[in-house]
């Protein structure tokens, strides 16, 4: 398959895997609190460690995948998720269920650093804004069919059935991969120097933090979203259903965001804008009844930032570099998310309420405003000292 947007669409469902796989445990994680006997603060811990294995793979996974290639490395990928979500199937002890996670989070870092270098390695230079923000479109579609069809086999079949549902998944992706293509010139240019600059290298740091905690803004949505709602009444299926009305909708946000940033040039003024919004109404969401309208309002809105942060570092990466640079982008962006619902669920108990987690939320997406701006001026120091 030689088709740019064939290729594409392949990435994107191998990607959803990931998501549908993150979320398989905040899906049903009041089942997890009544079989295994832990709190709010355990099921944090447990949802963060699947991005913990990012901070020590993350970059040598960029280097993994140089050195072994893009389909082997995908493969291995998923082969680690789909052993990780079949221990946490066919256990009852809490160890070995965040043993299990660690194991899908390893799989999952190197797939997510490999899977976004092969689709810039497309599309830089040609329509990138779009194309990544319908490839980062994967992860709310994900969300929220997990968010639709997990709570109920939850419920019907127990939380191991939810497992084995990610597992099957992730099989049916290393099929998927097998179909994948790299574009022509790849080869050639992956004999070239690995190295960043050192202004290259702060651009990425800054680009992965913002990505990093603008995520951990919007996972508290469907990480703590539920127990928010559950606590409010709403029964688990209700709760779910709810939350995902955010990831189904910014199934249309990310790309029009996307379209929007590249057909416009404003990439940065839409990002800004967005990201104040969402914080608001984050916000707004702990401290109001209005909870569908909120709910619609930061699906329609808060995918619209995705594909201009995605689109960051091909600004600074060529070919080259992109494999060490995205996983210098996803080390920060895995710290983020490690450390994120492991705070909010620190923090929801000790409030007695899972509303402090979304107040974070909120804080976390104000502060990527002022990174952008940081990042901007990165690259403009960059290129005059490149023209001198």
């Amino acid at each position: 398959m030689r088709n740019r947007w064939g290729i594409l669409a392949i990435l994107f469902v191998v990607r959803l895997t990931i998501a549908f796989q993150f979320q398989s445990v905040a899906a049903v994680a009041p089942l997890l609190q009544q079989s295994f006997g832990v709190g709010l603060a355990d099921i944090g811990i447990l949802i963060g460690l699947y991005f913990t294995p990012g901070i020590v793979l993350a970059l040598p996974g960029g280097a993994i995948g140089r050195t072994l290639g893009d389909k082997p490395t995908t493969i291995l990928a998923l082969l680690l998720m789909t052993a990780g979500s079949l221990v946490m199937a066919t256990t009852d002890v809490w160890g070995w269920q965040m043993a299990g996670r660690l194991a899908s989070g390893a799989g999952g870092v190197l797939l997510t650093v490999q899977l976004t270098k092969m689709g810039t390695d497309w599309f830089a230079g040609k329509e990138i804004a779009t194309a990544m923000a319908i490839f980062v479109n994967s992860w709310p579609a994900g969300v929220a069919i997990s968010l639709l069809v997990l709570p109920a086999i939850g419920t019907a079949y127990g939380a191991g059935a939810v497992f084995l549902m990610a597992g099957a998944l992730t099989a049916i992706g290393i099929v998927l991969i097998t179909f994948y293509q790299s574009p022509p010139g790849a080869t050639a240019s992956a004999t070239g120097s690995g190295r960043l600059d050192p202004l290259a290298l702060l651009a990425v740091i800054v680009a992965g933090a913002i990505w990093g905690l603008y995520n951990v803004g919007f996972a508290m949505i469907f990480s703590f979203g539920p127990s928010l709602l559950a606590e409010r009444g709403w029964s688990i299926a209700a709760a779910g259903s709810a939350i995902s009305l955010v990831m189904w909708l910014s199934v249309i946000s990310v790309p029009a965001g996307g379209y929007l940033a590249d057909r416009f040039k404003r990439p940065f003024v839409l990002a800004i804008v967005a990201s104040l919004v969402v914080a608001g109404l984050l916000a707004w969401l702990t401290r109001s009844d209005a909870v569908i309208t909120i709910l619609v309002l930061i699906g329609l809105i808060g995918g619209h930032p995705a594909g201009p942060i995605m689109s960051l570092t091909a600004r600074v990466l060529v070919r080259e570099t992109r494999a060490i640079g995205m996983g210098v982008f996803y080390t920060l962006f895995y710290a983020a998310m490690m450390l994120g619902p492991a705070v909010a669920g620190r923090l929801a108990k000790s409030a007695g309420t899972a509303a402090v987690a979304l107040d974070l939320g909120a804080l976390t997406v104000l502060a990527c405003p002022p990174l952008m701006w940081l990042f901007e001026r990165i690259v403009s120091v960059r290129h005059r000292r490149a023209r001198s």
